[in-house]
């Protein structure tokens, strides 16, 4: 016997473009030509950064950064996008919001509602087009193997996106039943039907305008051809409030960026740099799993395990010196998830930025691209 469940297909949405959204993009963006922050004591780890990535680099090893919503908040996306252009960044990795809010910015060029209102009368996160076009981003992404960072990206970057006819799905479907194999096309095809029939998509080119696009991270790093991850939790985030939301589709998309990411983590090796910008628990958590397969996979190869240099920015004041090792179980340190997950994972001592990441991107930024 199976559980009662809630009837989410009843949800009522609205259009997004009706929410009294906090911020307006152009109110958050960082001013890369405004005066220079003064770092403080942040400047002598951040030069330990930038001169890691560049020899990482020069190595031709990863550079990841990780990163939570507020990132995206702060109006970082565009600097952010320039050390990719630059080729300073090769990786990206963002929870489910992060890339949220990115596609959010780059539609309508604002973002973020009032929780506590908006809950009180249900609306918190019944948004359309946001649930809507990352569901219909994902399903179609699938069939030419893209996860959700890719998907999105792609979505905004092309101004739209193309839904294949019934017909020609089916027949992919009997195909696979007449010689099955044991990828996810099948399933993904299946989905993608199901997902035509919930939301009376129309075959051909649904033009989906993004009035900011030039402010998209995802779209930036899918020009680039620079990975961007998603690591969502399933009912995480605004997405899965809608009544089309399928937790098929977006969790296929979030395997396929987790592979994506074990294999960004392996080519680490033992030169590469991971920046873990304002993410308590998406970053440590999904960085640790993928650690493991990476060296997994390294040790049937006979390689060495991967030994990056690691570096955590987060407000979160911290008494321990991590470059020191981990702290006793008795030190309220040892508790902070975001810190300790990572210490695990070099043999080489972490470091640990405590300040605002607007601070610290813009000077790392200012140091990677002074001397270019």
């Amino acid at each position: 016997m199976s559980y009662r469940q809630a009837s989410t297909s009843q949800v009522r949405v609205r259009s997004v473009r009706e929410r009294k959204s906090k911020h307006q993009f152009d109110e958050i963006a960082t001013d890369t030509s405004a005066p220079l922050p003064d770092p403080g004591p942040l400047a002598e780890p951040a030069q330990r950064l930038a001169n890691a990535i560049r020899q990482a680099r020069a190595a031709d090893a990863s550079v990841m950064l990780c990163y939570g919503a507020h990132l995206v908040k702060n109006g970082l996306g565009p600097l952010v996008a320039e050390m990719i252009r630059g080729g300073w960044i090769t990786h990206l990795a963002t929870n489910g919001a992060g890339v949220i809010h990115d596609w959010e910015y780059a539609f309508q060029g604002r973002s973020e509602e009032d929780v506590r209102t908006n809950i009180a009368d249900g609306t918190f996160g019944a948004w359309d087009e946001t649930g809507r076009y990352t569901l219909m981003a994902n399903a179609v992404g699938a069939l030419d193997s893209m996860g959700y960072g890719e998907s999105i990206g792609r979505l905004i970057s092309a101004g739209g996106c193309n839904i294949p006819s019934v017909d020609q799905l089916q027949q992919q479907l009997a195909a696979w039943a007449h010689a099955p194999d044991d990828s996810e096309t099948a399933a993904a095809v299946a989905d993608l039907l199901g997902c035509i029939k919930a939301g009376e998509w129309a075959p051909g080119w649904h033009a989906i305008e993004h009035e900011r696009a030039s402010v998209s991270l995802a779209a930036a790093a899918f020009d680039a051809s620079v990975p961007l991850t998603v690591h969502p939790g399933i009912g995480y985030d605004i997405v899965y409030v809608h009544p089309q939301a399928r937790a098929s589709v977006l969790g296929r998309a979030a395997g396929i960026d987790f592979r994506v990411l074990c294999d960004s983590v392996d080519r680490l090796s033992t030169a590469g740099v991971v920046l873990s910008v304002g993410s308590a628990v998406m970053a440590p958590q999904v960085f640790e799993k993928a650690s493991s397969v990476a060296n997994n996979l390294r040790s049937q190869r006979s390689q060495t395990p991967i030994s990056p240099a690691i570096f955590v920015n987060d407000l979160q004041a911290s008494t321990w010196d991590w470059t020191q090792g981990e702290p006793p179980a008795t030190d309220p340190a040892y508790y902070l998830r975001f810190l300790k997950s990572f210490s695990r994972i070099s043999p080489k001592p972490l470091s640990y930025l405590s300040g605002d990441n607007r601070v610290v991107l813009r000077y790392l930024h200012h140091l990677l691209t002074s001397d270019d």
